[in-house]
């Protein structure tokens, strides 16, 4: 899925909430909600959240902006098939190429332009999902693929897609948001994108680079057991919409659960 999923020490969720008053930008986005990352399951929001991002597989939050989850440049894990059937997948003498850091995750071929309209077209379907179930948003994940391939694939290659999925899915109504890829900023909102998601950007010290690009429309996800930092919520220049949440992304019943709104 693209989510950082190693298995930490477990967290106690501690459901401490602070207001904010979220403003609508020039696009439409909800900056500076509060915001909450399902990826590991849909459940009932906590009280206060404004924003909610959720697996393509899952429906979006009752009454809430809702943000679509989809793996735009590897296969999910468990639905390899129809991307290798279909010669999609990145190969080496034949033998399918996995992201080294999500090695259940193949990367997708963009190095010519019919497998990138090829692409295009089958994650266009996820779009139109997307937009048909009622989300306000898509986040399109592992953009930044290239830099893991050891050089097979580009960035010239991967934006030229990204430009094409953005132009669909404003086209279905919906905005696009970058997946972390904190460099690839810039070339990015040139290529569509109106907001990002950004994982460990107080761990990394890479907040800058997205607000520099997206202002407050900006969701800043933080696994504390991993980063190191005393308490994220501490960090004065972090993203409005900032939440501490467990590696795994897990619902409350589940007992590494951890929730808590900057």
């Amino acid at each position: 899925m693209g989510i950082l999923r190693s298995l930490g020490t477990v967290v106690l969720a501690v459901p401490v909430l602070v207001a904010c008053s979220p403003q609508t930008g020039t696009a439409g986005f909800p900056e500076g909600a509060r915001v909450d990352y399902q990826l590991g399951g849909a459940y009932a929001p906590p009280e206060g959240v404004g924003v909610v991002v959720r697996d393509a597989s899952d429906d979006p939050a009752d009454g809430l902006y809702s943000v679509c989850y989809l793996n735009a440049f590897q296969t999910q894990p468990g639905e390899q098939g129809p991307w290798l059937a279909g010669g999609l997948v990145l190969e080496v003498d034949g033998v399918p190429v996995a992201d080294p850091a999500w090695p259940d995750e193949y990367f997708l071929d963009t190095g010519t332009e019919a497998r990138r309209a090829s692409i295009a077209e089958r994650i266009g379907t996820g779009l139109q999902s997307c937009a048909d179930r009622g989300f306000d948003a898509v986040e399109l994940d592992n953009l930044d693929s290239y830099a893991r391939s050891g050089g097979r694939l580009t960035l010239a290659d991967n934006l030229d897609l990204a430009t094409t999925l953005a132009g669909r899915a404003h086209g279905l109504g919906l905005l696009v948001g970058q997946k972390n890829a904190a460099e690839d900023s810039a070339a990015l909102k040139e290529a569509g994108f109106d907001f990002a998601v950004a994982e460990q950007c107080i761990e990394f010290q890479e907040c800058a680079a997205y607000r520099d690009v997206y202002g407050e429309a900006v969701l800043a996800i933080e696994y504390p057991e991993e980063s190191g930092i005393g308490d994220p919520c501490d960090v004065t220049d972090r993203p409005a919409s900032t939440v501490l949440r467990d590696r795994e992304l897990v619902p409350p019943d589940d007992p590494g659960y951890l929730y808590r709104a900057c």
